[in-house]
């Protein structure tokens, strides 16, 4: 759901006074530890894309685990194999808060190296907000109107989809101006889109954000913004308002990393036990959830940023720099896309194909993806592409 690493919103701030150019060796070894850290990032926003997007059509598309189990029991054909290995995919939802804690830290990455260098850095709040409302705009405002044309189809075709919410013109506002989860749903069948609303007050906040960082030091803003979000939860998350405070705290956890990369030695290493911390915390979160899902979401951010602390320490093209961790980033190019019209594809394949009924076998679910995902990357060229241009014109020099 956020930007590239390289279209991260800091990028749009004032430039710092000339330097000395420095040596050869040493522009390159920037290029490359820049590289390793856009790859990662690329990666775990593709794997978080897939992940949510699979999360939503297993439950669009099959009629889930327990039914699933209760019907075939122990059986070994093929299909019950595949059924049982998508198993983890329950917890698909862990994608949100992988989304959140990227975004802080892409959002912030170019403003804490400037403020590391020159600590009197200030930020061009109307230039940021610029670049963001040129960023993500057109392609909210495309998204919707494809969610429009899909589920007009998809109501066409009795009977109606359960998935499918009001689509008319008051909940294309709501939507359009991201105050969904406080004046009123999401639209038509694009539940996704929650967490938009909540990406785009947190860009709203920034500014305010930056100037404490300055004043306070990051550490006390996320323990500031940690207490907030206790409280936000308490008053507003309990009764089904969904607003930034609430998940505010995994966002600034984004930040607070690349507050704190900006300022350790590139060649710096931490302990390996990030990875474990990550582990322990996402595994946490997996337990939390059948409690709640949003327990189960400050958990996983947690986890997450160990993880992404560590994994930031990857060179490009190392050994670990897998095929697999490769193609992650592939997918992590068009994430964004990917995210925002998937369900409304899946809700239009399951009226065309099933009359909208659950169905007990698991493999249309795999050619749904096959479909959303080529679909995404053509709504990236044509939608995403032009917008990332469209903000970096208005980069400030």
């Amino acid at each position: 759901m956020s930007d590239s690493a390289l279209d991260a919103a800091g990028s749009s701030l004032p430039l710092s006074p000339p330097r000395p150019a420095a040596p050869p060796r040493a522009r390159s070894e920037a290029r490359a530890d820049s590289a390793g850290k856009e790859h990662v990032i690329d990666a775990m926003r593709g794997f978080a894309a897939l992940l949510v997007a699979y999360f939503h059509c297993r439950q669009v598309e099959w009629i889930g685990m327990q039914a699933f189990h209760q019907s075939v029991g122990h059986a070994l054909n093929l299909n019950a194999i595949a059924a049982y290995l998508t198993f983890p995919i329950a917890w698909g939802s862990a994608g949100v808060p992988i989304f959140f804690v990227i975004s802080g830290y892409c959002i912030h990455r170019s403003g804490a190296l400037r403020i590391a260098k020159n600590p009197d850095y200030r930020l061009d709040a109307g230039n940021f907000w610029v670049r963001r409302f040129a960023r993500i705009y057109p392609v909210l405002l495309a998204a919707l109107l494809l969610t429009f044309a899909l589920d007009w189809m998809s109501l066409q075709l009795p009977p109606v989809n359960h998935k499918i919410r009001e689509i008319g013109l008051h909940a294309f506002l709501v939507n359009l101006f991201s105050l969904q989860g406080v004046a009123g749903k999401t639209y038509g069948s694009n539940g996704a889109l929650w967490t938009l609303s909540l990406e785009v007050q947190f860009y709203a906040i920034y500014p305010l954000l930056f100037a404490l960082r300055r004043r306070l030091g990051m550490t006390s803003v996320l323990a500031i913004v940690a207490v907030i979000n206790v409280v936000s939860a308490y008053v507003l998350e309990r009764h089904d308002i969904q607003f930034f405070p609430s998940y505010w705290f995994s966002w600034t956890l984004g930040a607070w990393i690349a507050d704190a990369k900006a300022r350790t030695a590139p060649d710096a290493r931490s302990s390996a036990w990030l990875y474990v911390l990550a582990a322990a915390f996402v595994a946490l979160g997996c337990a939390a959830f059948r409690y709640g899902q949003y327990g189960a979401f400050q958990l996983w951010a947690l986890g997450f940023a160990f993880y992404l602390y560590k994994a930031l320490e990857r060179p490009a093209g190392g050994k670990a720099d897998s095929a697999g961790l490769r193609l992650l980033s592939r997918f992590g190019d068009f994430s964004f896309s990917l995210y925002l019209i998937h369900l409304p594809i899946f809700v239009l394949l399951s009226s065309l194909l099933f009359r909208s009924s659950l169905q007990m076998s698991i493999w249309p679910s795999f050619g749904y993806m096959l479909v959303a995902v080529p679909v995404a990357y053509v709504f990236y060229r044509l939608v995403e592409l032009p917008a990332m241009k469209w903000s970096a014109s208005f980069k400030s020099r």
